[in-house]
């Protein structure tokens, strides 16, 4: 009998893999907000556990990266490392500090609800990126770019010329058709949404009972430095890491072996902080974190965060497509929002909840007119795959026949 359950639990974990996974996935980005917040509350930098967090991953992954991908890895040139440099500046050292210092003057639920505006920025710059007049500007930048820093600009015109975008050559909007117009509804909801979330705080809904576990943070005892200034540090990020999405795309053409351009981009992102932050912490005693809550952060949010679940979203993309990967996203919010209302006692705020809610509305208008893209483009591949095989069998045909009547004309 007890054999015949664990079997079954068995049977369900693999035919629902792909969702356990995103579910875990989003825990250990639900708990990554808590126990910063803890960390930070603590004294540990932003910028400090930026670059700690990241040369860990770096120095765990470089080993793997350089004997699994040998004969896979290009040959590293200039230019090559400018894209590296670009994409762990945007990817890692600029967002992510913009990202968690919003966290020390906001909140988990409020960064968690502007995190699924990335879906619709990355569109609206994809479409950007497309326009004629963006194509027409960004050529002659390359083409009358003779220095390294009119290269480095121009370097996201080459990738467009390239054609190599998968996000941008995907995101073609038909205004005249449900699915085009919502994918522009959704853009604009969620822009709506985040708009809330910033201008309008509103009056916090305070938890009625004691917080079971205390992590002294801004939403039951304390008071976020700034609201506003959070809010745009959140939205800038937002910002960098939908440009971040559409160069990786371009630079995996170039550079496929993904295990070791994350290595790279973990370690020139993870230099980048540690420079910045040098600028910003004069103290050498800040550098020192110990063997407490703030290691035990930065070793969590490294092998959790940039470990398990980048592989766990990399095997669902294979497996079901980004759509589906994406669509989980929210479900962090609403954990971090349950969370940190009844278990760390912090407030919400009228205006994060209204904002949050019409945000993961848009943002799912928006994947589902991207997924009926999907379905309508794959059934335009199928109907030209049968017009050519149907082409094909007459031509064979027409062949045939005037093989037939060859030898008649012989005879007359």
């Amino acid at each position: 009998m007890a054999l015949h359950v664990l079997a079954s639990m068995g049977d369900l974990w693999r035919r629902y893999a792909p969702h356990n996974l995103m579910i875990l996935s989003q825990l250990c980005y639900t708990l990554m907000y808590f126990i910063t917040e803890a960390a930070f509350n603590k004294g540990l930098n932003p910028f400090i556990y930026v670059t700690y967090r990241h040369l860990v991953v770096a120095v765990f992954l470089a080993p793997f990266a350089y004997y699994q991908e040998k004969k896979l890895r290009p040959r590293m040139t200039l230019m090559l490392f400018l894209e590296i440099f670009v994409l762990s500046l945007l990817g890692v050292s600029l967002t992510l500090n913009m990202y968690f210092a919003s966290l020390m003057y906001t909140s988990p639920t409020f960064v968690t609800s502007v995190v699924n505006t990335v879906a619709s920025i990355t569109f609206v710059i994809a479409i950007v990126v497309r326009c004629p007049t963006f194509s027409r500007i960004s050529r002659r930048t390359h083409a009358e770019s003779d220095r390294l820093y009119c290269s480095l600009s121009a370097w996201l015109t080459l990738a467009r010329d390239q054609i190599n975008l998968d996000a941008v050559r995907m995101e073609i909007v038909d205004v005249r058709s449900i699915r085009g117009l919502a994918k522009i509804a959704g853009t604009v909801v969620s822009f709506a949404g985040v708009t809330t979330m910033t201008l309008y705080k509103g009056t916090a809904i305070s938890s009625p009972w004691k917080a079971p576990i205390s992590i002294h943070g801004g939403g039951g005892g304390g008071v976020h430095e700034s609201w506003l200034k959070g809010s745009f540090l959140a939205v800038a990020s937002c910002i960098c890491w939908s440009i971040w999405y559409i160069l990786q795309a371009s630079s995996l053409k170039r550079y496929p072996a993904q295990l070791s351009l994350t290595a790279w981009m973990c370690t020139v992102g993870g230099i980048q902080s540690a420079v910045f932050t040098a600028f910003m912490q004069h103290k050498p005693e800040d550098w020192r974190i110990g063997f407490g809550l703030k290691f035990w952060c930065i070793v969590y949010s490294g092998f959790a965060c940039n470990g398990f679940t980048v592989f766990a979203q990399l095997w669902c993309t294979e497996k079901k497509g980004p759509v589906f990967v994406t669509m989980f996203n929210p479900l962090s919010t609403i954990m971090v929002a349950i969370l940190a209302y009844f278990m760390f006692g912090e407030n919400l705020y009228v205006g994060s909840i209204i904002g949050g809610v019409v945000v993961i509305l848009g943002l799912y208008m928006l994947l589902w007119g991207k997924d009926k893209d999907q379905e309508y483009n794959a059934n335009k591949e199928q109907e030209s795959d049968l017009d050519c095989e149907k082409q094909a069998r007459i031509t064979d045909f027409s062949a045939a026949q005037n093989d037939q009547e060859e030898p008649r004309r012989m005879k007359k």
